[in-house]
């Protein structure tokens, strides 16, 4: 389908509030219609992490790709955001087991550079390409992943409250109540995917210049977002 001319989102400048709502207003319209959908569980294609052998796995891969990360990357870390990712590595396995909100179907990579926004010119509002990690999961986690990497930090702190009460109204035409302080929970637990996303994907793709200053872009605001939430208590 030929989306012009709506043009991408950009991971390393960030978004700009209205995009970040109509992104996050489109995650509750993935959401909504499949919510705790009991038939999800026959699609085997999905992606789960609901075995603790799952959890290990990932746990296992992020301890043995953060040498070579923090080579790359460490540079871009402030210390307490380094500091951050040293408690974190160990607890990764932990922190899939502690993903207790409600399933539905989940994008798996809801991030700037998957989603093409309207222009002045025409174009959706908002539409969301690269379906190669769908799966069934965790509400938040979208929604979470999405804050931390899409937002500038202090643009983020702005918003953040506004924005999650637009996804829970939106939730609500589908008839879901997901009371705020179990969502906010789920969504502080989450901050951490895409700290995760970025350590692992950064070392199994080719480098290039881009590459690095999306994936160094991504670590470090999924690393200030568990910071500015106190996330590791969680765990």
């Amino acid at each position: 389908e030929d989306l012009a001319p709506a043009q991408p989102g950009n991971q390393l400048t960030g978004c700009t509030v209205d995009q970040a709502l109509a992104a996050v207003v489109e995650s509750a319209r993935l959401h909504g219609p499949r919510w705790a959908d009991p038939t999800l569980h026959d699609i085997d294609w999905l992606q789960r992490r609901t075995a603790r052998a799952d959890a290990e796995l990932l746990g296992a891969a992020c301890a043995h790709f953060i040498t070579p990360f923090v080579a790359t990357y460490g540079k871009y870390f402030t210390n307490e955001q380094n500091n951050l990712v040293v408690a974190f590595i160990p607890k990764v396995a932990d922190w899939i087991d502690g993903r207790k909100g409600p399933l539905t179907l989940g994008h798996g990579d809801y991030r700037l550079d998957n989603l093409m926004f309207g222009t002045p010119e025409g174009g959706p509002p908002v539409a969301v390409v690269d379906w190669q990690t769908p799966n069934h999961g965790q509400a938040a986690t979208d929604v979470s992943y999405f804050m931390g990497a899409g937002l500038m930090p202090d643009v983020r702190r702005s918003v953040e409250a506004e924005i999650v009460d637009e996804y829970l109204t939106v939730l609500r035409a589908y008839g879901i109540d997901y009371p705020r302080a179990s969502f906010w929970r789920d969504y502080v637990h989450d901050t951490f995917a895409g700290l995760v996303m970025a350590i692992v994907a950064s070392q199994v793709v080719t480098p290039t210049e881009r590459g690095e200053a999306m994936f160094a872009a991504m670590a470090t605001r999924a690393a200030q977002h568990a910071l500015d939430l106190d996330s590791l208590d969680m765990l």
